[in-house]
């Protein structure tokens, strides 16, 4: 079973204005926001916890080579990326490579954040999953992201960029094109499926890993997500059911984000719902960065995470 965590090296996830309300972190900026010292603890402590994988989410925190132009201050040279990636392994954690191309969490990519779609960016999309893919030695997965990329998850952007339709699913499968000619397997956050979920089910290929996620295990109408009164919250969760009997192999997205409770619950609902055939693992997402001041919340997301995992394992 696969028990993996989600680390940023890079937080370069959102283009938003100035806003306040929305946290400290929310804006890209020009810089790492990073501590060294705090990913070498959570490290060990994922070890320690038997965790076996980590999904590193690269962003402009990477030097990369084909495309140095994407770098910001302080990025890792591809030489203590792969130093990194050496010790992971040593310390029985798979590294597995991110890169999230949805156009509501792509301003890592600085200028090509405006080029969507343009032979320009299928240029660049081709040479960074590439170039990502040999740093880290062909890994059995390639995490794309491709969430939220609708027009209600930007309004506070400065820049609004929503592919629809076609180009969606010609962009989209571009991606997992160039993650093939790698060898390597495509992954992806799957709430797509949520408001297209016939095209869904008709258009996504079946090799490619579904990470559905759910954070709060209560809202709206519904007493639980596992409850029998229907909310959008109920239908999303759902949503590992649906995918199961699609055929798609998965790992379901479990969190602290709202409530550590969501951990457990959702670890229990997939166990008793999905079947274990294509029931990969589940993947933590703290959502944080990777910082001292938010240590607290990593080490709780690590601690809950392990136990729910123990306690199914028996």
């Amino acid at each position: 079973m696969i028990v993996a965590n989600l680390l940023h090296l890079s937080y370069n996830m959102w283009g938003d204005w100035e806003n306040p309300a929305k946290g400290k972190y929310w804006c890209a900026r020009p810089y790492m926001r990073f501590d060294e010292k705090v990913w070498n603890d959570l490290l060990v402590e994922m070890a320690k916890r038997k965790f076996n994988m980590v999904v590193i989410d690269l962003g402009d925190a990477v030097q990369y080579q084909s495309r140095p132009e994407i770098a910001i201050k302080g990025a890792w040279s591809p030489e203590k990326l792969k130093g990194e990636l050496k010790k992971m392994r040593e310390m029985g954690l798979e590294p597995i490579p991110k890169l999230n191309f949805s156009a509501c969490h792509d301003q890592w990519l600085g200028k090509y954040a405006r080029m969507v779609s343009t032979a320009e960016y299928y240029a660049v999309v081709a040479d960074l999953i590439k170039e990502t893919c040999d740093l880290f030695d062909k890994p059995r997965y390639f995490h794309l992201g491709m969430d939220e990329e609708e027009p209600h998850h930007q309004e506070a952007f400065e820049y609004v960029v929503s592919r629809r339709f076609d180009l969606w699913w010609k962009d989209i499968l571009n991606l997992f094109d160039q993650t093939r000619a790698k060898g390597v397997t495509p992954w992806i956050w799957s709430d797509y499926v949520w408001n297209h979920t016939a095209e869904f089910y008709r258009r996504m290929p079946k090799d490619v890993m579904q990470s559905n996620w759910y954070r709060d295990p209560v809202r709206g109408d519904a007493k639980s997500v596992y409850g029998a009164k229907v909310s959008m919250d109920v239908e999303c969760c759902k949503t590992y059911v649906d995918l199961d009997k699609a055929g798609y192999e998965q790992i379901p997205t479990v969190s602290n984000w709202e409530t550590p409770a969501n951990i457990p619950n959702t670890i229990k609902f997939c166990q008793e719902t999905c079947s274990k055939e294509r029931l990969k693992g589940y993947i933590l997402t703290p959502w944080r960065p990777t910082l001292e001041e938010t240590r607290a919340t990593h080490m709780d997301a690590i601690e809950h995470m392990a136990m729910a995992i123990e306690e199914i394992q028996g």
